[in-house]
């Protein structure tokens, strides 16, 4: 599961072209499939706005079926989840975003979550009974 720092994070690169953050990259081209909620998609294209090639480069790649993105939509259920875990855990301040990563993750069952915000997605769980942590990589 990506999120919207560590996927940026795992894309950006140095004036030389090397990753800026190898741990990132590594953990993101290591994955055997990276699921890329929509709303993580279209905060990532806000923060990318000044750089078109890279944001046209990865919607490329997530829409290519030989990859391993898999684009997911946001369920009106999960969105109900995420004001849930808005609400459950609010001095967080989950935000919409992130409640939709936690939802997403915990419908799909994938608890790995590319990320680099830790004091809230750490502090999160999921689950019927709020029981399960999520997995923050790198």
């Amino acid at each position: 599961m990506a999120d919207t720092g560590g996927l940026l994070r795992a894309l950006a690169r140095t004036a030389g072209g090397r990753a800026s953050f190898p741990e990132y990259e590594a953990a993101l081209t290591s994955a055997s499939r990276v699921i890329l909620p929509g709303l993580v998609l279209a905060e990532v294209d806000y923060f990318l706005r000044d750089n078109r090639a890279v944001m046209r480069k990865l919607v490329a790649e997530v829409f290519d079926s030989g990859t391993r993105y898999e684009y997911e939509l946001p369920l009106p259920s999960d969105v109900v989840r995420a004001l849930e875990f808005d609400a459950r855990f609010k001095d967080l301040q989950i935000g919409l975003v992130d409640g939709t990563v936690a939802a997403v993750a915990e419908r799909r069952q994938v608890y790995r979550v590319l990320t680099t915000d830790r004091r809230d997605l750490a502090a999160l769980r999921v689950g019927p009974r709020f029981a399960r942590a999520l997995e923050l990589v790198p």
